[in-house]
């Protein structure tokens, strides 16, 4: 296949770490929302919930955000919850790997329209390309690639799950 930068027992040990750096920064709170961008971003906010609930008692709720990544205008953006679920929570918006930021701008365009108490971004692996003013607050695993190298992270495929490159 291609590269692998880091094995299943790997990344699931970064997303461990992301759980509790995200537990430390809203352990005052009585419930969060992780929302999971559609795609390997969802599948890594399902395993934080589950990190999430075996080390907190804060109630954790999970929403799935969709749209086409592909589109080069800001494309039509859908949360599988209803927008007032997230007034005044604190959110963890996930994605798999941060590259050059677009689809981390495109996905704040609904939590933008209502009151919100903080909203964080989690990834797995930032690739440090930024075109867009986009920072992840909790981040697994941080690289610099050039342009045309290509980071793919795998979760859900159990026996492919990892991080990799080519």
């Amino acid at each position: 296949m291609s590269n692998q930068l880091l094995n299943k027992t790997q990344t699931l040990q970064k997303i461990r770490r992301i759980a509790y750096q995200v537990y430390e920064q809203n352990f005052e709170e009585s419930s969060i929302i992780i929302a999971g961008i559609n795609g390997e971003g969802y599948t890594f906010a399902e395993i934080l919930v589950k990190e999430l609930k075996q080390i907190s008692a804060i109630d954790v709720s999970i929403a799935r955000v969709s749209f086409d990544k592909q589109a080069t205008e800001q494309p039509e953006i859908n949360i599988e919850s209803k927008v007032d679920t997230f007034r005044n929570k604190n959110i963890v918006l996930c994605d798999d790997v941060l590259n050059t930021g677009k689809t981390l701008a495109f996905s704040l365009r609904p939590f933008l329209s209502i009151p919100i108490k903080k909203l964080q971004v989690a990834v797995i692996v930032d690739r440090n390309h930024p075109n867009f003013p986009m920072a992840a607050d909790y981040v697994g695993y941080s690289l610099s690639t050039t342009l045309n190298e290509h980071i793919q992270v795998i979760l859900s495929d159990e026996e492919k799950t990892g991080v990799y490159i080519y």
